[in-house]
């Protein structure tokens, strides 16, 4: 196999997504810092790799792949011994391409990005209530579609990385009601059961909601 590199930072969720899946699948990588406070991303030799500036970056060998959804699903498929991960069977890959859609498009697009944004890079201390409330439409859905064990069925996919990374964030907007959404509790306790859960997401989830929480935004109506 090539040389594995990922472009990141821990308190990214999609760079989370992307660890978690190298860590499910045991691959030797070399993690690279990339600091978006000091436009790291947007420097001449980061543009060349990654024209849209963004974090994740995967690098293997002389390819580069951005995206966490794509590169998540470029792993599995070039170095998984199975296709436990990301099913090659048609109906079960669709659910799983649905639910990182449903990531991409609803919960770190339309939810996630939505507020930190604002407050980490434009410097706003208040947030609408309004758009605070997504995020309950994002719990409600999730809570919906946990009819197994995991949100594709009873096998863990990279579907599960790829919500696990948000749905920890953004709870610092909205604090998760356990007892409101039982079976989101349940699925992230046994996220957290996983031997590489720490190291990839719950030490990067931490630092995102402590860099948010030392903005001191409000949420007003």
């Amino acid at each position: 196999m090539g040389k594995i590199s990922l472009y990141g930072l821990d308190a990214s969720p999609p760079t989370r997504a992307c660890l978690l899946t190298l860590k499910a699948l045991e691959l030797p990588y070399e993690y690279l810092f990339v600091n978006l406070f000091e436009k790291e991303n947007y420097g001449q030799e980061y543009s060349m790799k990654n024209p849209q500036h963004t974090v994740p970056l995967l690098q293997d060998d002389d390819a580069y792949i951005w995206d966490s959804h794509a590169i998540m699903a470029y792993l599995v498929e070039k170095y998984a011994s199975s296709d436990d991960l990301y099913p090659k069977d048609l109906l079960q890959r669709a659910k799983v391409d649905q639910l990182m859609h449903f990531e991409s498009g609803v919960v770190f697009e339309a939810a996630l990005r939505r507020l930190t944004r604002p407050v980490l890079f434009n410097g706003e201390a208040t947030l609408p209530q309004k758009q605070v409330d997504h995020v309950t439409q994002v719990y409600d859905f999730v809570e919906a579609f946990l009819e197994h064990d995991y949100l594709a069925g009873d096998q863990l996919t990279i579907a599960d990385f790829s919500l696990v990374s948000t749905i920890t964030s953004i709870g610092v907007f909205l604090e998760l009601d356990l007892a409101k959404y039982p079976k989101i509790a349940a699925w992230l306790e046994r996220l957290k059961e996983l031997p590489y859960y720490e190291e990839a997401n719950g030490k990067g989830a931490a630092q995102f909601v402590e860099l948010l929480r030392s903005k001191n935004f409000t949420v007003v109506p």
